[in-house]
């Protein structure tokens, strides 16, 4: 009878510690005796608490044989247990291994989409050119038909990987077939073919990309902060605004500018746009094909962080209609001779050339502009080329300074948030430097134009 009570006690303190341990709500019955423990979902707050208590006591811990904190455990009053996924995610490969994870990030179907997957690689990498190309099932991402679905990456500029941190790597590629011909969504390879032309190359081609975006409640698809079904105050407050009732993300736009820091990516500033819920961020100067990678990276950085954040991402260039701002996506160009002294002289040529392609530009400019470009909220007609000093109405914008100093740069204000920079970057440098037109022609165009 006595080693009975005494093993009924033993047993009631050892299920007691695990359940303290494993269960954020459990009950151990044993004979008349009952054990309850509660707990409720573990806020930032409690998590924080709990690690730190952790860290500081040493106490209620479990340990592998290597070492490793399988589990935490804040007791008493908190009552909650320490998901350690947080630490595996942030495990530091580098004394026990030299190969890194790489993920490959290419363009899906739509060509506005983004697809990635991670393989491992033997050793860290400083080019892309010391990585394998890979392939993947384009039928699952609308690129190829089922009974010949192979596609085929080619590693083409690489970045570091801000959440596996390290010598992980973050791989921008692009698409071909078996055969080796780039896929009609791979608009990076003409692209490339524009920049290593001679006379881009020495007009070196400087890029400033303002990328917009809208934020979106989850469900609903709804502008972040909004309230459901309804809607916020007019216009006004909240472009660059601070405060609770005018600023909705501004974590995730900080997280994004620190993981794009981090990256390698020439991001160069963020603001709260004049659409609630709505930022933006810009790319640059950026010279060339690195505009097109950087800005690519930098949408993937975003997407991953808005996903993280439960929260949609959402480049549509007019995500609420009415009267509020679209979303685009304004591309600043210069080239060296419009950089250099008389370089206005080269601004207004570039113009020129720009409203003799207008609509093959707007063509190429992203789905769905019509809806934006209407004339209204800073935009010019989708219909009408126009260009002016100062004028955020126009097609093309020339800054105050670039008027006064008689050189500078231009920015094309007509590119939709979801446009593909690849395609905008290249169609700039085509058509300023490239481009000839007749003299009859141009002279037809500069009289249109004054």
């Amino acid at each position: 009878m006595l080693l009975t009570l005494l093993l009924c006690s033993l047993s009631r303190i050892v299920l007691g510690k695990m359940a303290q341990i494993l269960a954020p709500s459990m009950q151990c019955q044993m004979g008349s005796a009952k054990i309850s423990i509660k707990a409720g979902p573990v806020t930032a707050k409690m998590w924080n608490s709990l690690v730190l208590n952790h860290r500081l006591s040493g106490r209620n811990s479990f340990k592998s044989a290597s070492k490793f904190r399988a589990f935490s455990v804040k007791a008493a009053s908190d009552n909650g247990v320490v998901n350690r996924l947080e630490d595996l995610l942030k495990l530091d490969l580098t004394p026990i291994t030299d190969k890194i994870i790489a993920e490959y990030i290419w363009i899906g179907g739509s060509g506005t989409d983004l697809r990635s997957k991670s393989r491992t690689i033997s050793r860290p990498v400083e080019s892309a050119l010391g990585l394998p190309k890979w392939n993947y099932d384009g039928s699952s991402t609308g690129q190829a038909p089922g009974e010949d679905s192979e596609v085929i990456l080619y590693p083409q500029a690489i970045f570091k990987d801000p959440f596996r941190g390290g010598n992980n790597i973050l791989v921008i590629c692009d698409a071909y077939t078996p055969a080796g011909e780039p896929l009609p969504t791979n608009k990076r390879y003409r692209a490339a073919q524009i920049f290593s032309e001679k006379k881009v190359i020495d007009e070196v081609p400087w890029y400033g990309i303002e990328q917009e975006y809208t934020l979106l409640q989850p469900n609903v698809k709804w502008p972040l902060g909004w309230p459901v079904g309804g809607y916020p105050g007019p216009q006004g407050p909240y472009y660059c605004g601070t405060g609770a009732d005018k600023a909705f993300g501004r974590d995730i736009s900080d997280a994004h500018y620190k993981a794009c820091l981090y990256a390698g990516i020439n991001i160069s500033g963020t603001n709260g746009e004049v659409m609630p819920g709505q930022w933006e961020y810009q790319v640059g100067p950026s010279v060339g094909i690195d505009a097109g990678d950087h800005v690519w990276c930098s949408r993937y950085l975003l997407e991953r962080i808005t996903e993280m954040a439960g929260v949609v991402l959402s480049l549509d260039p007019k995500p609420i209609e009415g009267d509020w701002n679209g979303a685009g996506c304004h591309t600043n160009f210069s080239t060296k001779s419009m950089r250099d002294e008389g370089g206005y002289a080269v601004i207004k040529k570039a113009i020129r050339n720009l409203s003799l392609r207008h609509k093959e530009h707007i063509g190429a400019y992203g789905e769905g502009n019509e809806r934006r470009l209407t004339g209204k909220h800073e935009t010019a007609s989708i219909d009408t080329f126009s260009w002016g000093v100062a004028n955020r109405g126009c097609s093309i914008r020339v800054g105050r300074e670039t008027e006064k100093q008689g050189k500078g740069y231009l920015e094309d204000r007509r590119p939709a948030s979801n446009m593909d920079p690849y395609v905008v970057t290249s169609l700039l440098a085509e058509t300023a430097i490239l481009f000839e037109p007749t003299l009859e022609v141009e002279s037809l165009a500069a009289k249109k134009l004054q």
